[in-house]
C-alpha cells in the first residue's frame, strides 16, 4: 500500500534541503544559487525561498525601499550598521523581532508541508527566523552561511548548527556574540561560467573592442549603485573602452544607451549573464565591493574598488584591499578615471586562463557539512 500524501515528504526529506535567501541586490540569490548546485551534484532535492516576498508584497516592498533609502543618504546606513547592526543594539534587535513576526508564520507552513533535513540561511533576516521554529523541527540542521568580511549581530542566532564564512576574520565576528559556536571557514563560492570565460581576444572580438585598446569593465551591484553613467563618460572621454553595466537598474540603463550614441567606447548592458566574457575582455574590472571581486580575481584581473556602499561594504571594501591587487576610488567621475588610468598603468599581463578551481569549494563546503552529519 503507497504511504498516504502526508507522509511522502517525510521520507524524503533526508535528501531535501531548503535555501533560505534574500532579494535585497543580487548576492544573497548567487549565494543560495552556489549551495544548491553543489548539492543537487550530491544527490539533494532543493529548493530556494526569498524571505523578502515571505514577508509579503507590502512588507517586502518597505523593506528594500527602506535599505535603499538608506544607502542613498550619505552616512545613514554608515551609522545603522556600525551603531545597531554590528553591535545589535536595542534598534537592531527590535527590527530583527519585527521582521521575525511576520516570516516565521510563512516559513512554519512552508515546513509543515515540506520538512526538510537541512536548512541553509544566507540572509540574517532568514537565519532570525529559522532559529525560532528550530525547535519544532529538531532533525533539521540549520546552517547559516555570510560571506560578509565581519558578519553583524543579526547573522548569529541561537540553534545554529554551523556558520560557514570566507574568512578568519568573519569567524572572530561570529564568536564575539557565540563564543562556543561551530564556525567553518570556507572558500568563497563561484559560478561554473568564472571558470570558463572565452579567452581576451575572443570576447574583444565578440564585443568589437580592437585589440590591444585599453578597456575596463565598470559595474556596481545589481542595483548599479554610484554615479556610474558619469564614471563612464570620463573614462571613455580619456580614451578607455568601456563595458558598463546597469544590472537592474532600469534609469541607468537607460542613460548608458543614450551615451552610447554619442560615445561609441562605451558599450553599455542590463542585467547579465555574460558578466565573466565581460571580465575577460577587460584589462581593469572597476566595481563595488562584494561577490563579484571574487569573481574578477578567478578571471585574473586587477580591482578598481568604488567606495559606494556604506555600511558592510566598507569592512568588504577593506578586505578586498588587504587581498591585493586592488585600488580604491572615490565615486567621484575624475577620481575614477585617474585611479583608472594609474591601475591600467601598473596591471600585470591579463591572465591567460582562471585562477583557482571549483574543486576547492566544492570540497570545503561538503567537509563542513559532513561535520554536522550530513
Amino acid at each position: 500500500m503507497a504511504a498516504p500524501e502526508n507522509e511522502l515528504p517525510l521520507v524524503a526529506a533526508a535528501r531535501r534541503a531548503l535555501l533560505l535567501s534574500g532579494s535585497i541586490g543580487a548576492g544573497h540569490d548567487v549565494l543560495a544559487g552556489a549551495c544548491a548546485t553543489v548539492l543537487g551534484a550530491q544527490g539533494w532535492s532543493t529548493a530556494t525561498l526569498d524571505a523578502m516576498r515571505m514577508l509579503g508584497r507590502r512588507g517586502g516592498a518597505v523593506g528594500q525601499a527602506t535599505f535603499r533609502t538608506m544607502l542613498g543618504v550619505p552616512g545613514l546606513y554608515d551609522a545603522v550598521h556600525f551603531g545597531a547592526l554590528r553591535t545589535g543594539s536595542s534598534l537592531a534587535l527590535a527590527a530583527s523581532a519585527l521582521a521575525r513576526r511576520k516570516l516565521v508564520p510563512a516559513l512554519r507552513d512552508h515546513l509543515e508541508l515540506r520538512p526538510v533535513n537541512l536548512l541553509i540561511s544566507v540572509f540574517a533576516t532568514g537565519a532570525a527566523a529559522v532559529s525560532a521554529l528550530a525547535d519544532e523541527h529538531p532533525a533539521m540542521a540549520h546552517v547559516v552561511f555570510c560571506t560578509d568580511a565581519t558578519p553583524h549581530r543579526l547573522w548569529v542566532q541561537r540553534n545554529v548548527d554551523m556558520y560557514l564564512v570566507t574568512s578568519g576574520v568573519a569567524e572572530v565576528a561570529v564568536r564575539r556574540f557565540a563564543p562556543e559556536a561551530r564556525v567553518q571557514v570556507v572558500p568563497p563560492p563561484i559560478r561554473p561560467s568564472f571558470y570558463q570565460p572565452m579567452n581576451q581576444s575572443d570576447a574583444r572580438a565578440w564585443l568589437g573592442i580592437p585589440p590591444g585598446e585599453p578597456c575596463v569593465l565598470l559595474m556596481s551591484g545589481a542595483w548599479g549603485l554610484g554615479p556610474v553613467a558619469a564614471a563612464a563618460t570620463a573614462l571613455a572621454d580619456a580614451g578607455l573602452y568601456v563595458l558598463a553595466v546597469a544590472g537592474r537598474n532600469e534609469r541607468l540603463a537607460g542613460k548608458l544607451t543614450a551615451l552610447a550614441w554619442v560615445q561609441h567606447r562605451v558599450h553599455p548592458f542590463g542585467f547579465t549573464d555574460r558578466i565573466a566574457d565581460l571580465m575577460s575582455a577587460a584589462d581593469l574590472v572597476i566595481t563595488s565591493s562584494g561577490d563579484t571581486c571574487t569573481e574578477a580575481r578567478t578571471v585574473g584581473r586587477p580591482l578598481l574598488l568604488l567606495d559606494v556602499v556604506q555600511g558592510h561594504g566598507r569592512d568588504n571594501l577593506q578586505h578586498e584591499l588587504e587581498l591585493g591587487d586592488a585600488m580604491v576610488t572615490s565615486p567621484a567621475a575624475a577620481d575614477v578615471t585617474r585611479c583608472a588610468l594609474a591601475a591600467l598603468g601598473r596591471a600585470k599581463p591579463a591572465a591567460a586562463g582562471p585562477v583557482g578551481s571549483p574543486r576547492a569549494w566544492e570540497s570545503a563546503f561538503s567537509t563542513a557539512l559532513a561535520e554536522i552529519g550530513l
